[in-house]
């Protein structure tokens, strides 16, 4: 049984994306090949590329060159070349997690605030959102750049700031990388693992507060929190 609005702990719950409320990979693996190929490099595959994401776009492009024969002096073209792929093709291949809408709605019926933090650029990401048809449940969207240099995860500067936007209270923060957890932990938000994203490290060794292996999981555990 549903607890009841008033007796649900937590005001907010905030999701990282990729990797969290979305299976993006095939979309961003689409992306770093496009620019491999302007690049005169060979293309990754979905599994060489999936390790990659999750702390920006410079830094896919970084270890996709990287892993194809190296950084070359000038790689800004590759940048532009990059985002402008993906900008035109940002929700081809990229899918939510099953059960992910189903916990929103479970959560919107509770009067909890839901928002995302991501270290794509917040352009991107309200683009993304939007094609999913979910951008408008999102109390706040912080990107990578929203706060400017320095200010993405692993930093808890932008999970306060989506804190902040959704009025304050008790937050929980759900994702799936050791990024995620530490900016939960440094902005005092309780982390949630998923075990089905990209997972760089074990999902056991990320030392969130808890793990989930489903969406349907996620309300029954925050509300006996």
């Amino acid at each position: 049984m549903s607890p009841a609005m008033h007796d649900f702990p937590f005001a907010i719950v905030g999701f990282d994306l990729d990797g969290t409320l979305v299976d993006s990979v095939g979309d961003i693996a689409a992306a770093l090949n496009h620019a491999l190929a302007v690049a005169g490099r060979d293309p990754l595959d979905v599994e060489a590329v999936r390790p990659m994401i999750g702390l920006g776009t410079a830094h896919l492009l970084e270890q996709g060159l990287t892993a194809t024969g190296g950084i070359p002096d000038d790689s800004g073209h590759l940048y532009r070349e990059l985002i402008a792929y993906y900008e035109t093709h940002v929700a081809e291949r990229t899918r939510l997690f099953p059960g992910a809408v189903e916990a929103l709605d479970r959560l919107a019926a509770l009067g909890v605030k839901t928002a995302v933090v991501t270290n794509k650029l917040e352009r991107l990401a309200r683009d993304l959102l939007d094609a999913l048809g979910i951008a408008g449940r999102m109390a706040a969207i912080v990107g990578g750049d929203t706060l400017g240099p320095g200010k993405a995860k692993p930093s808890p500067a932008p999970v306060r700031a989506m804190i902040a936007a959704c009025g304050g209270g008790r937050t929980a923060f759900v994702g799936d990388s050791i990024h995620d957890v530490m900016a939960a932990r440094g902005a005092g938000a309780t982390s949630v693992a998923v075990d089905f994203g990209q997972l760089h490290h074990p999902v056991g060794d990320l030392g969130a507060d808890h793990v989930i292996g489903d969406y349907a999981e996620l309300v029954p555990l925050l509300a006996r929190l």
